[in-house]
């Protein structure tokens, strides 16, 4: 719900828009809404708290009065306490509760806190390379200092998933996504779940096309596809994405090929808002 996300920039600032998008999510299998409105690109406005909320908080409330399951992506603790008010489900934290105030602000809620990791000092993304060959190494030193200073500051384990970023929060060369997806079974030292988030992702675009000429978001689709049920291969409990219905239905397929008698168990977190 933002102007400036690079999938949907300005589609769904409206609370109608929102809202009708969401009931569409949902109704191609969506367990999750994932809502955002404030951008993490690089690029992307700063968006003040009470802008924040006012976008948030009516599409919150309609959703939550149908039975709908929310996210809420925001790292800024007036926000968490306005929305954990409201009961959402999620919040979805892409400085992974850095701030004080803001593990302040959930400590006292029952919800659940998704940890992303990211290279960048604050919120948003930076186009600057990073070493493929020791990003996981970095991912996982700092999941360990987060859940550490976490736990000791009173929030359960059992409230943690992690995110290891993707994208530019991993590095401007797609190497680096490349080697956390490969990779991914070294998160399983914290015995925690796993979210994946490479939905339309400029790594995507990057390896269709060039670093320089990029493939347009609106045609990752099919790359966003594999990577998908890479991760849902490799012990990812959720998967955030924009294109709810593709991924369902492959993940429906591949419990077939593996003789499954129910669809992959990986939570489908649909986003309205912006992944970076």
């Amino acid at each position: 719900m933002t102007r400036d996300s690079f999938s949907d920039g300005g589609k769904f600032l409206s609370a109608d828009n929102a809202h009708a998008h969401a009931r569409r999510l949902i109704a191609d299998g969506a367990d999750v809404i994932d809502l955002g409105a404030e951008s993490t690109h690089p690029d992307a406005e700063d968006v003040p708290a009470d802008l924040e909320l006012s976008r948030l908080d009516p599409v919150i409330r309609r959703l939550r009065s149908e039975g709908a399951s929310v996210s809420v992506d925001t790292y800024k603790p007036a926000v968490m306490r306005h929305v954990t008010a409201l009961g959402v489900d999620y919040i979805n934290d892409v400085t992974a509760l850095r701030d004080a105030e803001a593990v302040a602000a959930i400590r006292e809620s029952s919800t659940k806190l998704i940890l992303m990791h990211s290279r960048a000092p604050k919120a948003r993304a930076r186009r600057e390379e990073s070493d493929a060959a020791g990003i996981m190494d970095e991912i996982l030193r700092f999941f360990e200092d987060r859940i550490t200073t976490l736990t000791a500051a009173g929030i359960a384990p059992e409230r943690l998933i992690l995110d290891p970023g993707m994208g530019f929060f991993l590095g401007s060369n797609p190497e680096s996504s490349i080697a956390v997806l490969r990779n991914l079974d070294r998160l399983r030292r914290f015995r925690l779940p796993i979210l994946v988030s490479t939905s339309k992702k400029s790594f995507i675009g990057a390896l269709l096309g060039t670093l320089e000429n990029p493939r347009p978001t609106q045609e990752r689709g099919a790359g966003t596809l594999v990577t998908e049920i890479w991760a849902a291969l490799h012990g990812a409990e959720y998967i955030r994405t924009h294109e709810v219905k593709p991924l369902r239905d492959a993940l429906a397929i591949l419990a077939k090929l593996r003789g499954a008698s129910e669809p992959e168990k990986s939570s489908l977190l649909s986003e309205t808002g912006d992944i970076t």
